[in-house]
């Protein structure tokens, strides 16, 4: 099956948000995201649900599942990433992990500044050109260092106009919504080999850690 016909389910709970959309043949049929601090958990499957009821699809017509890598909140990178693993051995379809900035990225002419909060006065940034990424970057937004190949690149995403205005970049708006984008990313991916989805984690945890061990992601 040629990408552009795959029917791709992409979903994401990197940030205060349960999104999700389903891609066929490059047409979107369902899209769904609700906002929420806290819950993605107890919405994920429920949502995933509803969006393949309106698509008209069911579990077995899927021929990939994409997901949000992040960074961003640990919790919810952690949810989305472990059910894309279990869909894809319970469905034995692959898996996908398609990063926030690229998502940030998709469908941008020219190079993109991705930027993704970090907290605490804090921002992710990436900078993309088509295939071709530089490492990413965490910084102060009040002390961002110098970024080559910043200057005149789209800035988009969290304090775009902040960052852009710092580092001789545009300020841009994301062209999709960030379920839809990683799934037409995933598209352009399934016919080649890709590793299992894994969370992307740019610094430490903001939460002390709990008493008890947390469940693992083995690689």
């Amino acid at each position: 099956m040629p990408p552009d016909a795959a029917r791709i389910l992409a979903f994401d709970t990197s940030a205060a948000h349960c999104a999700a959309a389903l891609l066929s043949g490059g047409t979107v049929l369902a899209t769904r995201s609700e906002e929420m601090d806290r819950g993605q958990a107890e919405r994920l499957f429920p949502l995933l649900e509803e969006v393949l009821a309106e698509g008209g699809l069911g579990w077995r017509d899927l021929d990939a599942v994409a997901v949000g890598t992040g960074p961003g909140n640990f919790t919810g990178i952690r949810i989305a990433v472990a059910a894309a693993r279990g869909l894809a051995l319970s469905l034995s379809r692959p898996a996908i992990g398609v990063s926030g900035f690229e998502a940030l990225a998709e469908a941008a002419p020219g190079p993109v500044l991705a930027s993704i909060d970090a907290r605490r006065g804090m921002v992710h940034l990436q900078l993309l050109d088509g295939e071709q990424a530089a490492a990413p970057v965490t910084a102060p937004l009040d002390a961002l260092p110098p970024l080559p190949g910043a200057a005149g690149a789209a800035c988009i995403g969290h304090e775009a106009g902040a960052v852009a205005a710092v580092l001789g970049a545009r300020a841009a708006a994301p062209r999709l919504p960030v379920a839809q984008a990683i799934a037409q990313v995933a598209a352009r991916r399934r016919d080649r080999p890709q590793p299992r989805p894994a969370p992307l984690y740019l610094r430490g945890a903001d939460a002390a850690p709990a008493s008890d061990q947390p469940p693992v992601i083995l690689p």
